[in-house]
């Protein structure tokens, strides 16, 4: 087996390429794109993985949101496709204007 990498992770493609810095910022992009999320419309989401989930590795991939294309995130469980971040789920900027929209109209339960 060939030699895996030991800090750099998914940027390890890049090799020595491009300086450091600009690969620890693609690295944190990188890891949030390729993340599972929770479906804010059925709740399933992300599983661990470990030698009992590997023989339902198919299940386990059909029950996250997760990302088509820039922007598009679709759940293999209710078959929902949502438009989202680019690189995340819910952005900060939506995630923020949800949580002043629901303080001004009091409610406490919506939140996700």
């Amino acid at each position: 087996m060939a030699k895996r990498t030991k800090k750099v992770g998914i940027v390890g493609k890049y090799g020595t390429r491009y300086g450091a810095s600009l690969r620890k910022m693609v690295k944190k992009i990188e890891i949030s794109q390729h993340a599972k999320y929770t479906c804010s419309f059925c709740g399933k989401g992300p599983r661990g993985r470990g030698r009992a989930s590997r023989a339902s590795a198919a299940a386990v991939s059909q029950t996250k949101m997760k990302r088509r294309a820039v922007g598009i995130w679709h759940c293999g469980s209710c078959m929902k496709t949502v438009a989202g971040g680019a690189w995340t789920y819910k952005t900060g900027e939506a995630e923020a204007a949800n949580s002043q929209a629901c303080s001004l109209l009091g409610c406490v339960a919506a939140m996700n």
